[in-house]
């Protein structure tokens, strides 16, 4: 497809989605704003306006944490927006009073509808964007991998460039040539981005990417291209410079005040809503013999012990004396109330507790037992950095990632704990938690399992692991 061919797709993909969105958006700020009411289906369409031009604007724009959070968050964002500007303008022109009420139920049924729109319009008729990887460096292999085991991602990768660094690939990529025939290949393919992931020739390849500019392509580097299209950062190319990022001028403040706000109020609503629900699950936990909560000691910010409160969920003799047990997906040793509650997280609402103490927040890398930590920190770079912030009873790995088995899966998990620990936001915590809602509903389970080491034979049986000297509390019930 010629350079024009591909603009007037593009051109005729933007005015599908746009005229779609404009549709749902219109039909329910007049259907709700003018049902019952003595406002004129005008004063609607400037609230319509509003909002279609914020939604626009906001999916237009997508930074790297919204596009990896999904449409549905850049969505909300530009939803909430619209509807404040929309009542402002109103106001200012001396319009009729448009309510509260109907308003916040335009902006639920806004969102619910164009989100939706937006996730359907991207998996099945958006047409996926061409990637071009410049490199054949194990990134660059980890990169394609990627794009190939996530069919719903909205890229494509057409090929490689072979950058002289002899990486082997091992699946049937097509290595479309060298970096000196880049023009070449970029005026054949029409990428729509470059990604470069680069350890030689970076002056040449850049040079050669500025003279085929014209051809409209973007160009981002192989760790962001990963931050922003899975939201995760690749463990193997991250260096203690990149930490540096998450202290940059530039970078958005999420401040300790307003995230403490954010857990306090949301973990006074969850055990105000959890409450008349207390009784009946500590009966259920007091079907079996051993005590009603369990005090466990995990590994906080910046490395401080605390001692993680949960309710049982197995026997009472799941682990010997001083020694540590991972627990493992379908785990023998979990009664059949406690697998219940492990279903649905409701094991975990003590742990509300822990985040009114200020010991954990309702967001962040899930806290991990002193006992693991010498295997993890031998065998996953950077482990220690998840405790840069406060652990969470949910968090970005956890959805993303659920249960891992072995080093690797840690790392895997630890690649989206660096994604957060970059992007974290008051908008991303909501979302998450709006995304942690789906999960439970859905009775799935995402916590850890018992990580295996790679080098030793593998065994059906549970690794026990040296208790050490730690924090006083109990390190049963894993």
């Amino acid at each position: 497809m010629g350079e024009v061919g591909a603009r007037v797709k593009r051109h005729r993909e933007f005015i599908i989605d746009f005229a779609g969105r404009a549709v749902v958006i219109f039909s329910v700020v007049t259907a709700v704003l003018t049902t019952g009411t003595d406002i004129s289906s005008e004063w609607a369409a400037v609230v319509a306006l509003a909002c279609l031009f914020a939604v626009h604007v906001s999916v237009a724009s997508r930074s790297a944490e919204l596009y990896a959070l999904g449409p549905e968050a850049a969505v909300a964002r530009g939803t909430a927006l619209g509807m404040l500007g929309g009542a402002a303008v109103v106001a200012l022109l001396n319009g009729p009073s448009l309510g509260a009420d109907r308003l916040v139920l335009c902006a639920l049924l806004v969102w619910l509808l164009v989100g939706l729109w937006e996730a359907a319009f991207e998996r099945w008729w958006a047409p996926k964007r061409r990637v071009l990887v410049v490199g054949t460096t194990p990134v660059a292999a980890e990169l394609v991998r990627s794009l190939s085991d996530s069919p719903n991602t909205r890229f494509e990768a057409i090929g490689v460039v072979d950058d002289g660094s002899g990486g082997e690939l091992g699946w049937s990529v097509p290595v479309l040539g060298t970096v000196d025939d880049l023009p070449a290949i970029i005026a054949e393919e029409q990428p729509a981005l470059v990604v470069v992931a680069l350890e030689r020739n970076r002056p040449t390849a850049f040079g050669y990417l500025l003279e085929s500019a014209e051809a409209g392509f973007r160009v981002v580097e192989a760790a962001q291209f990963f931050e922003h299209a899975f939201g995760r950062v690749p463990v193997g190319e991250v260096t203690r410079a990149w930490f540096m990022s998450v202290l940059h001028l530039y970078q958005r403040s999420y401040s300790r005040a307003a995230k403490r706000v954010f857990d306090v109020v949301l973990a006074l609503a969850i055990l105000v809503v959890t409450l008349p629900l207390l009784p009946l699950l500590a009966l259920g936990v007091r079907s079996s013999r051993g005590p009603l909560i369990i005090r466990q000691v995990r590994v906080g910010e910046n490395g401080r012990f605390f001692t993680m409160l949960k309710f049982r969920t197995m026997r009472a003799d799941a682990e010997e004396p001083g020694q540590a047990l991972w627990a493992r997906e379908e785990d023998p040793r979990v009664t059949t109330v406690g697998r219940f509650m492990r279903r649905f997280r409701l094991d975990e609402i003590p742990q509300l507790w822990n985040v009114l103490r200020g010991e954990m927040a309702i967001v962040g890398p899930r806290p991990e037992r002193p006992e693991f930590m010498e295997f993890l920190e031998h065998r996953v770079p950077f482990w220690t950095r998840r405790h840069l912030v406060k652990p969470g009873i949910t968090g970005w790995a956890q959805l993303r990632r659920g249960y891992t088995a072995d080093a690797q899966g840690s790392m895997d998990k630890l690649s989206y704990d660096l994604w957060y620990l970059r992007h974290r936001s008051i908008l991303v915590d909501v979302v998450i938690c709006v995304q942690t809602i789906g999960v439970l509903l859905n009775g799935t389970t995402f916590e850890p399992t018992q990580p295996v080491d790679p080098d030793a034979e593998a065994t059906p049986e549970a690794t026990t692991w040296p208790a050490q000297a730690v924090a006083s509390g109990s390190t049963r019930n894993p």
